[in-house]
């Protein structure tokens, strides 16, 4: 048993990075082509109008230069796809996710349902959806990831309600119970289940916890309370300190401890992100990030007592920040993550990147970056 727990492992080194609580792609701003954000402007419709068209351009940049058969490209620069990491044009069962979060938010039925159906078509496996699948290896890994699982059922639970449509709703249903089945075992939420080796790991990542999506879920009653019930404390108790209010990494059941070799800005985020959608953001945290991207200081990576580790700035931190301002009503902290994300806004025409988020020096243009400013202009 140790030396399958080892292999899955290995593997699931893999999706460290790639899913939505690990690094992210952090293009270098003054490597970037962009404009400075627009002027604050006094009517919030010119304010709405500047961002649709942010909007349809970055669209057209994700829908024309980012997107391949299989769904939305790692990397806008293609690779051999034989790396531990995904890379190149390989897809995520995160960005598959995130387009349809991000469709359901917009209001945009058929392409929420194309793209639904593109993602069972792609990663639909016995226990889950793979994370990952190499068009050019094809290969189709069999292992999931509960964080971007949990998404797509929480996308298909709001596209149930916002396009009054009962189905999504079943079917949401149905894939919850899956989950259900293969990710939690007796009583406990893990990270991933690897069919191949029918084992999970050891312990849940701290922003793998949906819990607004975990608590619509359709469980066993007799379980489900209890499930989301631990889960909430094991989340809250993530918290480190009111020095430095972000949140542990993972908590181990064998153990029963936490760890964190250092703490992911990304990763704290969607852990307040996911407090804060069911009304329990801590008001030590929203304060700290609200300083921090004001300033733009709002690095990658800090030690466990708040020293930045780096002065890396991305996309996709901000995108956070303005997707948690916008679910707890701080038009502020929303509108000024907005114009942060914004600085990574490639502007140039004659650009390849042109309208997504990325380093025109280097060519590089990341899923990740793209699709969470995306769901952060639609939040």
């Amino acid at each position: 048993m140790r030396k399958i727990i080892i292999a899955a492992l290995a593997i699931f080194a893999g999706i460290i990075g790639l899913t939505a609580c690990e690094k992210t792609a952090v293009p270098n701003p003054s490597n970037s082509v962009h404009t400075n954000s627009p002027a604050p402007v006094d009517s919030k419709n010119d304010t709405k109008v500047i961002q649709t068209q942010e909007v349809t351009n970055l669209e057209q940049f994700i829908t024309s230069k980012l997107t391949g058969e299989y769904g939305v490209y790692t990397n806008f620069i293609e690779t051999d796809q034989s790396a531990e990491a995904a890379s190149g044009h390989e897809v995520l069962s995160e960005s598959a996710s995130l387009r349809m979060l991000a469709a359901v938010r917009s209001g945009q039925q058929e392409r929420f349902t194309e793209q639904w159906q593109l993602a069972k078509q792609t990663f639909d496996i016995n226990s889950g959806f793979s994370y990952r699948y190499s068009p050019k290896q094809q290969k189709l890994y069999p292992l999931n990831a509960a964080v971007d699982d949990l998404r797509m059922i929480q996308a298909l639970y709001e596209a149930g309600e916002k396009f009054g449509d009962k189905r999504y709703t079943a079917e949401a249903d149905k894939y919850g119970e899956r989950f259900y089945d293969y990710n939690v075992k007796d009583g406990k939420l893990y990270d991933f289940y690897d069919m191949e080796y029918s084992s999970t790991n050891t312990f849940v990542t701290l922003c793998y916890i949906n819990l607004g999506t975990l608590r619509k879920m359709s469980f066993p009653s007799q379980f489900s309370k209890k499930l989301t019930n631990d889960l909430n404390v094991i989340l809250e108790n993530g918290y480190l300190s009111d020095e430095f209010p972000f949140y542990e990494t993972r908590f181990n059941y064998e153990t029963g401890k936490y760890s964190s070799e250092n703490i992911n800005t990304v990763e704290s985020l969607l852990s307040i992100l996911a407090l804060a959608e069911v009304g329990q953001q801590k008001a030590t945290s929203i304060d700290f990030i609200k300083q921090q991207v004001e300033a733009g200081t709002l690095y990658g990576q800090y030690s466990r007592e708040g020293k930045p580790l780096n002065d890396i700035r991305s996309t996709a931190i901000y995108a956070i920040t303005a997707m948690i301002g916008a679910e707890i009503g701080d038009e502020s902290l929303h509108h000024k993550s907005i114009e942060r994300m914004n600085e990574f806004r490639v502007t140039d025409v004659d650009s390849p990147l042109y309208g997504g988020f990325g380093d025109v020096a280097s060519g590089q243009a990341y899923s990740f970056d793209n699709l969470m400013a995306l769901l952060a202009y639609v939040y």
